[in-house]
């Protein structure tokens, strides 16, 4: 273990690797001080509530995981309402737009929906696509493998239903993510909410033998869906988060 810590360039859980830039938030003590994010919180918030009660979670959680699954266009919201409780679903939402094929981002312009271990980085009640939640693409694996020059960047799970690399779910679904997202941050027990976008969802038998045949034609990208696959099967046991090692080369280290 010694060793393999002495060969990491990063050796962190996925929620907490930062990256030198400015930490982009928006008033998480005072999330409803526009007219806009007041009107969705009192219209929506009630509803959100409830639906918690009869789920029998914690409202508000302390802490919330999103994973999101390319091929079968669902993203999960699970919660838990302390540290050490296991995790527990929420909700499953829809996808409802998407560009790009399996792989992760590797440069501007190609369209691609990033695949990997991300935060969110950003809450924006402005967005042109109603609410949005920036994700931290590039990561520090994707600033080593992605071009160096032009990554890209501007990675949203937003509401309307368009795409260019971006996740929308449409804009009742985000109201509810953002106002679940908005209430774990300001109860300032999570500073960084994990965001895991995987490109299939592993233990269901059309969306596996989807990503094989990808793989026949695309063998590069073996080893890379191979390490996405153990975080996937280290939560469906633990319903905890495992922790991210990103080395050298780029590559995810899942312990």
């Amino acid at each position: 273990m010694k060793r393999l810590f002495a060969n990491l360039i990063l050796a962190v859980s996925v929620v907490f690797f930062i990256e030198g830039k400015a930490f982009s938030q928006t008033a998480f003590n005072d999330f409803r001080a526009s007219a806009k994010l007041s009107s969705i919180f009192t219209s929506a918030e009630d509803s959100l509530k409830k639906q918690f009660e009869e789920k029998k979670l914690t409202w508000p959680p302390q802490a919330m995981y999103i994973r999101s699954f390319k091929y079968d266009r669902q993203l999960e919201v699970w919660v838990k309402g302390n540290a050490k409780e296991p995790y527990k679903l929420f909700k499953t939402y829809k996808i409802c737009m998407q560009s790009g094929t399996m792989g992760p981002k590797r440069m501007q312009g190609d369209y691609q929906v990033p695949e990997g271990f991300y935060y969110i980085n950003e809450f924006n009640p402005n967005s042109n696509y109603h609410l949005a939640l920036g994700l931290n693409y590039p990561n520090a694996s994707d600033k080593i493998l992605s071009d160096s020059l032009r990554p890209g960047n501007a990675i949203y799970i937003h509401g309307n239903c368009v795409s260019t690399g971006c996740i929308p779910i449409s804009d009742a679904p985000i109201e509810e993510l953002y106002i679940i997202a908005s209430n774990v941050k300001a109860a300032g027990q999570q500073d960084f909410i994990p965001v895991h976008v995987f490109p299939v969802k592993y233990n269901v038998k059309k969306s596996a033998e989807y990503l094989a045949e990808t793989l026949r034609t695309k063998p590069a990208l073996i080893d890379f869906t191979t390490k996405l696959k153990e975080a996937f099967n280290f939560f469906e046991e633990k319903k905890q988060l495992p922790i991210i090692l990103v080395n050298k080369k780029g590559d995810y280290l899942v312990d």
